[in-house]
C-alpha cells in the first residue's frame, strides 16, 4: 500500500474513485480525526472544501459524533495506515465527498447534497 499522502492514488484508491465515478484528489498532508473514537463503529468520513489557508479538508470520526471543540485531532495522513488503514482507500475522492464503512464490509459513499448509494 502507498503512503497515504501520496500524490498519486494507489489501486485500492483509484478503485474506490473508478466505482463511484469521481476524479481522484490528493488529499492534504494532515487530516482531522478523533482519536478517541477510532475502536468505535462504523467509521465516518467526510471532505469538505479546503478553507483559503487551511491544510486539513478530511474530517474522519468513529461512532457518535460531538460538537466538543476537542474531538477532531490533527494527525498527518500517512499515520493513518497504522491507526485507521481502513479509511485509506477512501482519502483520494474529492472535496465534497463523504462515506460510512464498517468492519465487517459495509460502505456508502456520496457526494454532500447528493443521493445515497448503498453498496
Amino acid at each position: 500500500m502507498q503512503k497515504a499522502d501520496s500524490v498519486t492514488p494507489d489501486p485500492s484508491q483509484q478503485q474506490v474513485c473508478d466505482k463511484y465515478g469521481l476524479t481522484p484528489h490528493p488529499p492534504e498532508a494532515m487530516v482531522a480525526i478523533a482519536l478517541d473514537t477510532l475502536h468505535k463503529s462504523p467509521i465516518y468520513g467526510s471532505r469538505i472544501t479546503l478553507p483559503e489557508g487551511g491544510t486539513v479538508s478530511w474530517f474522519i470520526h468513529c461512532g457518535e459524533h460531538s460538537p466538543a471543540i476537542d474531538f477532531y485531532q490533527a494527525l498527518h495522513a500517512s499515520h493513518l495506515v497504522d491507526e485507521l488503514p481502513e479509511v485509506v482507500k477512501y482519502l483520494f475522492l474529492p472535496e465534497g465527498s463523504r462515506f460510512i464503512i464498517d468492519r465487517d464490509g459495509y460502505e456508502d459513499v456520496w457526494m454532500a447534497g447528493a443521493e445515497s448509494s448503498t453498496d
